[in-house]
Protein backbone atom coordinates (compact mmCIF):
# COMPACT_ATOMS: atom_id res chain seq x y z
CA UNK A 1 0.00 0.00 0.00
CA UNK A 2 1.43 3.33 -1.06
CA UNK A 3 2.02 6.03 1.54
CA UNK A 4 1.02 8.62 -1.07
CA UNK A 5 -2.31 6.97 -1.84
CA UNK A 6 -4.47 9.37 0.17
CA UNK A 7 -2.19 12.40 0.08
CA UNK A 8 -2.51 15.26 -2.39
CA UNK A 9 0.81 16.99 -3.00
CA UNK A 10 0.03 20.59 -3.91
CA UNK A 11 3.18 22.47 -2.95
CA UNK A 12 6.21 22.99 -5.16
CA UNK A 13 8.70 22.14 -2.38
CA UNK A 14 8.47 20.22 0.88
CA UNK A 15 10.77 20.43 3.91
CA UNK A 16 12.53 17.37 5.29
CA UNK A 17 10.13 17.41 8.25
CA UNK A 18 7.12 17.32 5.97
CA UNK A 19 8.56 14.43 3.96
CA UNK A 20 9.37 12.53 7.16
CA UNK A 21 5.80 13.09 8.38
CA UNK A 22 4.33 11.77 5.12
CA UNK A 23 6.23 8.50 5.52
CA UNK A 24 6.06 8.43 9.33
CA UNK A 25 9.86 8.09 9.65
CA UNK A 26 12.65 10.10 11.27
CA UNK A 27 14.31 12.91 9.36
CA UNK A 28 17.61 11.04 9.78
CA UNK A 29 16.24 8.23 7.59
CA UNK A 30 15.30 10.78 4.91
CA UNK A 31 18.86 12.17 4.99
CA UNK A 32 20.31 8.65 4.90
CA UNK A 33 18.20 7.59 1.89
CA UNK A 34 19.12 10.85 0.16
CA UNK A 35 22.79 9.86 0.44
CA UNK A 36 22.19 6.23 -0.54
CA UNK A 37 19.89 6.77 -3.54
CA UNK A 38 21.14 9.08 -6.28
CA UNK A 39 17.62 9.57 -7.71
CA UNK A 40 16.85 11.85 -4.76
CA UNK A 41 18.45 15.25 -5.24
CA UNK A 42 16.74 17.93 -3.18
CA UNK A 43 17.49 21.58 -3.75
CA UNK A 44 18.96 23.48 -0.84
CA UNK A 45 18.13 27.05 0.12
CA UNK A 46 20.67 29.63 1.33
CA UNK A 47 20.46 28.24 4.86
CA UNK A 48 21.19 24.72 3.58
CA UNK A 49 17.69 23.40 4.28
CA UNK A 50 16.61 20.62 1.95
CA UNK A 51 13.69 21.33 -0.36
CA UNK A 52 12.12 18.19 -1.82
CA UNK A 53 10.04 18.22 -5.01
CA UNK A 54 7.01 16.04 -5.70
CA UNK A 55 9.29 13.87 -7.89
CA UNK A 56 11.66 13.37 -4.93
CA UNK A 57 8.71 12.35 -2.76
CA UNK A 58 7.57 9.86 -5.43
CA UNK A 59 11.08 8.37 -5.39
CA UNK A 60 10.92 8.15 -1.59
CA UNK A 61 7.60 6.36 -1.94
CA UNK A 62 9.13 3.73 -4.26
CA UNK A 63 12.08 3.28 -1.90
CA UNK A 64 9.77 3.05 1.11
CA UNK A 65 7.67 0.38 -0.60
CA UNK A 66 10.71 -1.66 -1.59
CA UNK A 67 12.61 -1.43 1.70
CA UNK A 68 9.94 -1.14 4.39
CA UNK A 69 7.00 -3.01 2.87
CA UNK A 70 8.58 -5.61 0.57
CA UNK A 71 11.71 -6.25 2.62
CA UNK A 72 14.33 -5.38 0.03
CA UNK A 73 17.87 -4.64 1.13
CA UNK A 74 19.24 -1.22 0.16
CA UNK A 75 21.30 -2.81 -2.61
CA UNK A 76 18.26 -4.73 -3.84
CA UNK A 77 16.18 -1.56 -3.84
CA UNK A 78 18.89 0.29 -5.77
CA UNK A 79 18.98 -2.47 -8.39
CA UNK A 80 15.18 -2.53 -8.63
CA UNK A 81 15.06 1.24 -9.12
CA UNK A 82 17.81 1.11 -11.76
CA UNK A 83 16.12 -1.69 -13.67
CA UNK A 84 12.92 0.35 -13.73
CA UNK A 85 10.93 -2.84 -13.25
CA UNK A 86 7.30 -1.75 -13.02
CA UNK A 87 6.23 -5.20 -11.89
CA UNK A 88 8.58 -5.42 -8.93
CA UNK A 89 5.92 -6.82 -6.65
CA UNK A 90 4.99 -9.52 -9.17
CA UNK A 91 8.63 -10.39 -9.85
CA UNK A 92 9.20 -10.70 -6.13
CA UNK A 93 6.56 -13.44 -5.80
CA UNK A 94 7.19 -15.42 -8.98
CA UNK A 95 8.42 -18.99 -9.49
CA UNK A 96 12.02 -17.95 -8.83
CA UNK A 97 10.99 -17.20 -5.27
CA UNK A 98 9.68 -20.76 -4.86
CA UNK A 99 12.93 -22.22 -6.22
CA UNK A 100 14.94 -20.10 -3.80
CA UNK A 101 12.79 -21.16 -0.84
CA UNK A 102 13.21 -24.80 -1.85
CA UNK A 103 17.01 -24.44 -2.00
CA UNK A 104 17.09 -22.68 1.36
CA UNK A 105 15.01 -25.42 2.98
CA UNK A 106 17.45 -28.06 1.68
CA UNK A 107 20.38 -26.08 3.07
CA UNK A 108 18.58 -25.74 6.39
CA UNK A 109 17.97 -29.48 6.63
CA UNK A 110 21.64 -30.22 5.84
CA UNK A 111 22.78 -27.74 8.48
CA UNK A 112 20.45 -29.32 11.05
CA UNK A 113 21.89 -32.74 10.21
CA UNK A 114 25.41 -31.40 10.71
CA UNK A 115 24.40 -29.86 14.02
CA UNK A 116 23.31 -33.30 15.31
Amino acid sequence: MSKLENIVLTKLYYSIGEVAAIFDVNTSLIRFWEKEFTVIQPKKNKKGNRLFTVKDIEHFNKIYQLVKEQGYTLDGAKKALKSGDKNIAEANHGPQNEILIDKLEKIKSKLLELKK
